[in-house]
């Protein structure tokens, strides 16, 4: 990968220099929603989305022409003990097998005609095993972040991020633990699949690099350098780049929504320009939610990572930007609006 100079500190600046909600276009959004040929509130989720696009957008109406999935993969140096149903290996294997377009995300980003791409982190030299000191240096962990805000590019309406990398819901189990306190059987799930021995092996790997690192956990950033991966730093990255293009976001699962977590315990408005797209299998996914007061578009049960549950979040926020823009007002339609609580009813 490119790795362009930058440092943790530089971080740091950019997420205290974020921009607020466009407040003009999510008061055009709000208007309109209150002139729409439906009960006020009718549409539920949809609504609130539509305005949330447009304010994240900073335009109205919203648009949804040119979504991107963006898919980073790393691998883990805790991955050596065991901590995986899978070898190490899989992760630039399931690279190719993103390429050669066979992957679940492959067929749902054609489906909804999305902008796939997918981002190596120098696969060949994974993370630091983070039970013996911190998974990453300070420049190591700023590159992945500055490698991340490259796929933040002008013209995007959306950014789905995922992930992919064998190792990594143990690295987010650890950074939730770091983030917010509590042992790794708090946070730790099965992942890909391992048995009770696996589990253990997960819960004590999170323990031991909160005991390895505990002296060095003095911010968000430096528990992203010591617990978590490459490419959960790049997600980390992709989120803030995001916020500064004025470019709405969805969160993938756990690990996703971890590496999302470190900007916000730094500060709790810097993901109110994303969405969660579903709740993840993993239990620690559901804890996690609470604490970033976030509610999930989907339940289905989904564990596989590699951005399929944002892309499946698509097609909502479509549906959403279409019934906004195109629904007709009730002074288009001639459909009266008079109700003793001035709420628009349809007659």
């Amino acid at each position: 990968m490119t790795k362009p100079a930058a440092s943790l500190d530089e971080m740091r600046a950019l997420l205290r220099d974020m921009p607020g909600p466009d407040l003009d276009a999510g008061t055009a959004a709000t208007l309109r929603q209150r002139h729409l040929t439906k009960p006020l509130g009718a549409l539920g989720r949809l609504e609130d989305l539509a305005i949330w696009l447009a304010t994240w957008q900073a335009r109205h109406p919203p648009e949804l022409r040119r979504p991107r999935i963006a898919v980073f993969a790393g691998n883990h140096g805790i991955a050596a003990r065991g901590v995986s149903a899978y070898p190490a290996a899989v992760t630039a294997q399931m690279v190719q097998n993103f390429l050669n377009g066979g992957g679940a995300v492959n067929q749902l980003a054609q489906q909804f005609d999305a902008d796939l791409r997918v981002y190596e982190l120098d696969l060949d030299n994974p993370t630091a095993d983070f039970t013996e000191g911190p998974a990453m240096s300070d420049a190591g962990c700023a590159h992945a972040m500055a490698y991340g805000m490259m796929a933040v590019e002008a013209g995007i309406d959306v950014l789905c991020l995922g992930e992919m990398g064998i190792g990594n819901s143990t690295a987010g189990a650890a950074l939730c633990a770091g983030l917010f306190g509590g042992p790794g059987v708090d946070w730790v799930g099965p992942g890909t699949g391992v048995d009770a021995a696996g589990l253990a092996r997960k819960i004590a790997a999170v323990d031991a690099g909160i005991a390895a690192n505990a002296a060095r956990l003095t911010d968000p950033f430096e528990v992203l350098r010591c617990l978590g991966g490459f490419e959960l730093a790049a997600i980390t990255g992709a989120i803030l780049a995001a916020r500064r293009a004025r470019t709405p976001v969805v969160l993938d699962g756990y690990a996703c929504c971890a590496a999302a977590a470190v900007l916000f315990k730094a500060d709790p408005r810097a993901l109110d320009h994303c969405v969660v797209s579903h709740r993840s299998a993993e239990p620690g996914h559901t804890r996690l939610l609470d604490i970033l007061g976030q509610k999930p578009l989907l339940d289905f049960g989904l564990r596989l990572g590699e951005g399929s549950g944002a892309a499946l979040a698509l097609p909502i926020l479509q549906a959403a930007a279409a019934c906004h823009n195109g629904m007709a007002t009730f002074g288009d339609a001639g459909v009266s609006t008079a109700t003793a609580d001035d709420t628009p009813s349809i007659h």
